[in-house]
């Protein structure tokens, strides 16, 4: 009896009828194939402790399978004879094999797997040889129904795509050359994004190999945001109130695209019952069991399918090692007779032989025959096997006592196809996207249309080649979605019970001025508090930006009057030095004059400094400039006061009061008082300077770009100690205003701290008031005015005198004439 180690599970199996070896050669090492070549068995339930009987397969109504099968076969003792005839690839050791029929049935594929491991001998043999037991066991097996973790047998299949198959605590000894189910479905799934297909239906074949696939798409779907209005399962076997149970929902469903994990032999019955019932067209995606199966071509109503097939390959001889299949071979083999019979129509001599049936007379050739078996053009699971026997013989060359560990390294080029295996056991996952279009001839082919990589870098995963044809030969993508985008400016409201693919569009009750709605968004979103909605209310644009620019017209002029002032304070200064050696500049204090006219140069063009974009250095620079320029030029001014003060106590009988304040004092004072704002302004960069801001509070349609002071206290500190030397110079000069004629600059000095006072009082709260860019406008014009009423009041009346009353400006002149210009 046979025995099977540690599973316990396995009490009652179906013996089978007849030994299901089907193609058999001697070797070292034996490879086992099991293929679904027939559909059924007969069977008859016993115990692995009664003796085996035999087996009988029920063969197809349609004998496509059987020829189909029959090539994957064929293929696998056509790779097995090259390999026994190369001479790099285990030489000296040959392969031989035992192929056998699994007839579609766990049970039998089960007894074969058995078979294959304890050695049983087969009826048939392609030698008259006796067999040796299996030295090494390889099940190319189809379903996980077949596939034992607790088999001793290593198992390399060519059509098996359960995702589970990649769990290697599972099934530790299975691997497999066709790529998993999660790398379809993955790729499936990238098809219908690609195309914006977002409201699809799915069907699946109600078996491991639908369901683990459509429970892998539709995971991967919902995450891509994708919905599925149903989803059905039914297999060929059910009964026909189911099938048409389905196809009623797809024909009364509202989605145009459909996807279908399913095997061929299920898809061709819900295409009957649909064709019975009638249906809109509809765009068809297909897995790889069924979108490239000729044998669903026949549904027209499919033509303009889409879906990814295993990637075609090119087997070099292969097709004459199909077509070397002599009368003689056939009837060594009942399978192979079954086969020549079938493809001819006629009846071996070797067989019974009724009334009326043709005998085959040995003049039957395969090469005028075109079916499933001598078709070579869409090699596809047929390279599978081919890349499957490969491996193994790889994996043997590198080192037979583990050739698990072996064949799962191995990394070689067949045909110019790579084969190699991953952690898991499975393979780079790469297809081809197939399209059904009708060919010259007016039949439907498969036509490449693009590629998926699983091995590629993110969004190139998927790439197209040429264009689709679609359903109804349309070359329009067909569009299926549960509603339609909403325009810009509205929201989706999901339509309740439904999927979120299915909403109606409305304005949103948030919809403001700050408010937008993109396409198809479900909410509107607050923009921004630097942007705002466009007209269409789909997007935010950034709000313009308002700053004092030197290109518009306030810009322009305030920059004018400060350049032209900065040039008045210059021509002073030349008309004060070519004229150095006369009275009314030597009686002036001609240093101070300088240093004055100098400071007031700084302080016409440090309102330069306003003018433009703000940046962090610009807005550091505007300040502090302005700080220490407008003391440097009150010092002066003070300094002069100060002296007009001295000179007049000096004149007293006695007084010595002048050499307590020369011209080294003068300048002491300047540069003491200058000192202490340098100091404020360091104290202020250092500990909070001005900064660049967006000052939204305003206006809601424009971003006032302006300097923020930083710290406050820094600000009107810097102002403060301006306002202090300006209070005491005007003080000192109200209280020497009448002092004798030869002095009466204190009253001209005291005029021009009055307009200084004044401009600078009144600066305040406009500065406060004004809003965006004519704050701005209002400190340069402060600085602009109050350094022009410094210049006019004090130099304006000693230049005219230079320059249009020469003759005054002499030692008789300044003291009894020109004095009472003034």
């Amino acid at each position: 009896p046979l025995q099977v180690g540690g599973s316990g599970c396995w009490n009652r199996v179906f013996i089978l009828e007849a030994e299901s070896s089907v193609l058999t050669q001697p070797g070292d090492f034996i490879i086992g194939g099991v293929f679904t070549i027939h559909t059924s068995p007969k069977t008859t339930e016993h115990t692995f402790m009664h003796a085996p009987e035999p087996l009988q397969c029920r063969v197809k109504k349609k004998n496509e399978n059987l020829k189909l099968e029959l090539r994957f076969a064929r293929a696998m003792t056509f790779a097995i004879e090259e390999i026994n005839n190369s001479t790099e690839l285990l030489p000296g050791i040959r392969l031989g094999y035992q192929i056998h029929d699994s007839c579609a049935s766990v049970s039998v594929a089960t007894r074969a797997t058995f078979q294959l491991i304890n050695g049983l001998d087969p009826i048939f043999s392609l030698s008259p040889e006796t067999l040796r037991p299996p030295s090494l066991v390889l099940g190319l097996s189809v379903s996980r129904s077949l596939i034992s973790s607790s088999l001793p047998v290593l198992q390399v299949s060519h059509y098996a795509t359960c995702a589970c198959l990649s769990d290697k605590q599972q099934y530790p000894t299975f691997l497999r050359t066709i790529p998993s189910d999660k790398f379809q479905a993955a790729a499936l799934v990238q098809l219908v994004k690609h195309f914006g297909w977002t409201w699809i239906g799915a069907v699946r074949s109600d078996s491991d190999y639908g369901n683990s696939g459509m429970a892998a798409f539709l995971a991967a779907a919902n995450a891509e945001g994708i919905c599925v209005e149903y989803s059905e399962a039914f297999y060929r076997t059910n009964p026909r109130s189911r099938v048409r149970r389905v196809a009623e929902v797809i024909r009364s469903a509202t989605a145009r695209v459909v996807v279908a994990f399913a095997a061929a032999g299920d898809m061709r019955v819900l295409f009957e019952e649909l064709l019975e019932l009638g249906f809109p067209p509809l765009q068809w995606v297909g897995s790889e069991a069924w979108v490239t199966d000729p044998l669903v071509t026949p549904f027209d109503m499919c033509l303009g399918a889409v879906g990814f097939g295993i990637r075609r390959a090119i087997i070099p001889g292969l097709r004459t090692f199909l077509m070397d299949l002599s009368l003689a071979q056939a009837s060594a083999s009942p399978i192979l007779q079954e086969f020549w019979e079938s493809a001819f129509r006629c009846r071996l001599a070797s067989g019974p032989v009724g009334p009326g049936a043709q005998v085959c007379n040995g003049s039957e050739s395969l090469q005028q025959l075109q079916n499933a078996y001598t078709d070579t053009s869409q090699l596809r699971i047929t390279n599978m096997v081919y890349k499957a026997v490969y491996a193994v013989a790889h994996g043997l060359h590198s080192l037979v006592c583990t050739i698990m560990i072996h064949i799962r390294k191995v990394n070689f080029t067949l045909n110019g196809n790579r084969v190699s295996f991953d952690a898991n056991g499975d393979p780079v996952a790469t297809y081809e996207l197939v399209n059904w279009q009708l060919s010259e001839h007016g039949q439907v082919e498969f036509v490449n249309v693009g590629y998926y990589d699983a091995s590629a870098p993110e969004g190139k995963l998927l790439t197209m080649t040429r264009n689709i044809t679609w359903t109804g030969g349309q070359s329009q993508v067909p569009k299926s979605v549960c509603s339609e985008s909403c325009p810009p400016g509205t929201r989706k409201a999901v339509q309740r019970g439904k999927p979120v693919c299915c909403y109606d569009c409305c304005i949103s009750d948030q919809w403001k001025p700050c408010y937008f709605c993109s396409a198809d968004s479900l909410d509107c979103v607050r923009c921004p508090s630097d942007a705002w909605p466009n007209p269409q209310g789909d997007a935010c644009i950034p709000k313009p930006i308002e700053f004092l620019s030197f290109s518009e017209y306030l810009g322009i002029i305030l920059a004018a009057s400060s350049v032209v002032g900065a040039c008045l304070a210059i021509a002073i200064a030349a008309v004060f030095y070519l004229h150095k050696d006369t009275p009314i500049v030597r009686a002036n204090n001609s240093e101070l004059s300088f240093l004055l006219l100098f400071s007031l140069t700084l302080c016409f063009l440090c309102s330069l400094t306003f003018i433009g974009r703000p940046s962090q250095w610009s807005c550091m620079l505007r300040h502090t400039v302005f700080g220490v320029t407008f003391v440097l030029c009150i010092s002066c001014v003070l300094g002069k006061t100060i002296v007009v003060l001295m000179a007049f106590r000096a004149t007293l009988p006695g007084s010595n009061v002048m050499k307590w304040f020369g011209p080294p004092q003068q300048r002491l004072s300047v540069l003491a008082f200058t000192l202490i704002q340098v100091l404020i302004c360091v104290l202020w960069l250092t500990l909070s300077p001005p900064f660049p801001n967006k000052n939204m509070k305003y206006y809601k349609d424009k971003v006032i770009l302006e300097c923020d002071v930083g710290s406050a206290v820094g600000f009107w500190a810097v102002l403060g100690y301006i306002g202090l030397l300006s209070l005491m110079c005007f003080v000192l000069a109200f209280l020497a205003r009448k002092l004798p004629d030869n002095f009466n600059e204190a009253k001209f000095i005291t005029f021009s701290m009055l307009i200084f006072c004044a401009v600078w009082i009144t600066f305040i709260p406009a500065y406060v008031s004004s809003p965006g860019k004519f704050t701005v406008a209002v400190e340069i014009f402060a600085i602009i005015s109050s350094s022009c009423g410094l210049v006019m009041c004090i130099f304006a009346p000693k230049c005219f005198i230079i320059l249009f009353e020469p003759e005054k400006n002499t030692k008789n002149g300044w003291t009894h004439g020109w004095v009472n210009f003034y």
